[in-house]
């Protein structure tokens, strides 16, 4: 799994406790652990609903602050990561 930049700690740590809620509803399928391992993916999809919305929300105001600046190269490399994903910069020396 590719990891995504606004995936923290505090990610993680509901992972697990969604994978725990998971693992006790397995093991005795009741109706109270239904609803608890529900309540613990709604609460986890929202969460990483609203890092990934911040990240975007912070990346976008950079894009835009180097625009105002006039910082082109910058511009348009942010731009070329959200339409084709991050890939280092390669440089290639050619023996000759």
């Amino acid at each position: 799994m590719q990891q995504k930049p606004w995936f923290d700690k505090e990610c993680v740590d509901f992972l697990d406790q969604r994978k725990q809620a998971k693992m006790q509803w397995i093991q005795d399928p009741s109706r109270s652990n239904v609803d608890n391992l529900n309540n613990i993916r709604c609460n986890a999809s929202r969460h990483f609903r609203n890092k990934k919305k911040a990240y975007l929300k912070a990346k976008i105001e950079e894009l835009e602050t180097n625009s105002k600046v006039n910082n082109v190269t910058d511009l348009y490399r942010g731009i070329n990561d959200f339409n084709k994903g991050y890939h280092p910069r390669t440089i290639i020396v050619k023996d000759e």
